[in-house]
């Protein structure tokens, strides 16, 4: 993981490009509290929001069940005022496959295969929920597929 220069937000290696260009990508850990709270934040609601609020977005706490709640009133808020537009509300998974450490998820299997990799359950346990999040992420039909080899590395997963 690195920081950001201009706050101590983590960002992964692999993000490294867009981190250091005004974080002009979504980051995965904004992604991560996104999905926790249900919005999705399209990159054009993104581009409009200042480097502060881009950074605030990665910053702010989004664990319990109140910081879950302030993180999705503070989205919904963001995007209104940037784009004059209502924030796009979508499903929340109460049981994401990342979350559980007793199974390696199919999508993520069926990614490893592709890639000619593998991974054990006990790599998988290892991994915290954020790296857990990524692989998964990462594994979906339609991402940016240059980037998983990528975390699978700066996971020490190769």
């Amino acid at each position: 993981m690195m920081y950001n220069k201009q706050s101590m937000i983590q960002y992964f290696k692999f993000e490294e490009d867009f981190v250091e260009d005004n974080i002009r990508c979504i980051p995965m850990i904004a992604r991560f509290k996104l999905d926790a709270c249900g919005i999705k934040l399209k990159l054009s609601e993104w581009s409009r929001m200042t480097e502060e609020e881009r950074n605030y977005v990665s910053e702010y706490p989004c664990s319990s069940e109140e910081e879950i709640l302030a993180y999705r009133q503070y989205i919904k808020t963001l995007i209104r005022i940037r784009t004059n537009n209502e924030a796009q509300d979508m499903e929340v998974d109460a049981n994401p496959g990342w979350a559980n450490t007793q199974l390696i998820p199919e999508i993520l299997v069926q990614k490893l295969t592709e890639q000619d990799s593998t991974i054990t359950l006990k790599q998988w346990q290892c991994l915290n929920d954020l790296q857990r999040f990524v692989l998964v992420k990462l594994s979906r039909p339609g991402h940016e597929n240059r980037n998983f080899p990528i975390a699978m590395s700066e996971f020490d997963l190769v």
